[in-house]
């Protein structure tokens, strides 16, 4: 059975394009009559205050989508501010078999170090603190307390992607050792939805194609702690009409103005299934519509720009 979910992070309101990726993921689900998981990943409960998760839930409702486990009425098991005693024991595995090392490397020093770039200009650790002696850990720790990086090997990992196709990369190469505890103690996204996708009975992951690289991190992760890894899918983004990212922290199109504007979800289902190619017009219509001929066939792998008129209005 296909088991799928959203995995929303409550930092602030869903923008239209979180509500793609909601209502891809919900699709691909009740068209294969699987089950659909509502996961809050609320690892830095600081900026993730439960109000907002709470409002996650009730836009979700509105717009017309269901779950048969997980959000408030799962319990709390179900918010990953509440895991950190399942992170620890995998956390534990892995400084175990000798891939876990302290990092004491500041942002700045990241930014500021001669290393090699990737295209987007993001760093690849170069593994500054990999090789340093207890002597040298000791002293450093009286300074400040360290994050927590895994040890990755010189190999390429690639999967074909259901949404982007075929994906490689090399690990030591496009991405280094990386962090999988912070220096205050939170859990990094990496591990945390490892853990919580394999524990959860997830086989299908739908999400943004920003989040393509981070996959083979993860896969290399599932093989590591002998975890079963999902099917991957990374839906198109969607963007500005100058190719802007749409983002929370610009209140892009968010649920509120959406809501206040239409009143009703079938305008914005309409308008999400013209614009990902599940239909070709923008006609209102009801999510549960969608489901009975979905097919990932059908939705762009470009990145898809919103027409001025969206914006403006």
């Amino acid at each position: 059975m296909t088991v799928g979910r959203f995995a929303p992070t409550p930092s602030g309101r869903m923008h239209l394009g979180n509500v793609l990726c909601a209502m891809l993921s919900w699709l691909s689900v009740r068209a294969r009559g699987g089950r659909y998981l509502l996961r809050i990943e609320d690892l830095d409960a600081m900026r993730c205050p439960r109000a907002l998760a709470d409002q996650i839930e009730d836009d979700l409702r509105w717009f017309g989508l269901d779950w048969d486990d997980g959000g408030s009425d799962g319990g709390a098991q179900w918010y990953q501010s509440t895991r950190a005693p399942v992170y620890d024991r995998y956390f534990a595995e892995l400084t175990r078999r000798g891939l876990v090392y302290p990092c004491f490397c500041s942002r700045a020093e990241l930014h500021a170090a001669q290393a090699p770039h990737r295209s987007d200009g993001t760093y690849v650790y170069a593994g500054t603190c990999r090789g340093l002696t207890p002597e040298q850990i000791a002293q450093k720790r009286k300074k400040r307390p360290p994050a927590a990086r895994v040890c990755v090997p010189d190999r390429t990992v690639s999967f074909v992607d259901g949404c982007q196709g075929a994906y490689a990369e090399n690990l030591a190469r496009d991405c280094g050792d990386f962090i999988i505890r912070r220096s205050d103690g939170v859990y990094g996204y990496q591990l945390a939805v490892v853990v919580d996708d394999a524990e959860m009975g997830v086989t299908e992951v739908v999400r943004g194609s920003d989040l393509l690289e981070s996959t083979p991190r993860q896969l290399y992760l599932y093989e590591t702690l002998g975890l079963p890894a999902p099917a991957f899918y990374h839906i198109p983004l969607l963007t500005a009409p100058d190719g802007r990212r749409l983002s929370k922290r610009d209140g892009d199109l968010d649920l509120g103005a959406l809501r206040a504007r239409f009143g009703r979800p079938e305008p914005v289902v309409g308008m999400l299934a013209a614009a990902a190619g599940l239909r070709p017009t923008a006609r209102p219509v009801a999510l549960r519509e969608l489901a009975d001929d979905f097919t990932w066939d059908a939705v762009r792998r470009a990145d898809i720009a919103l027409p001025p008129e969206i914006l403006r209005a």
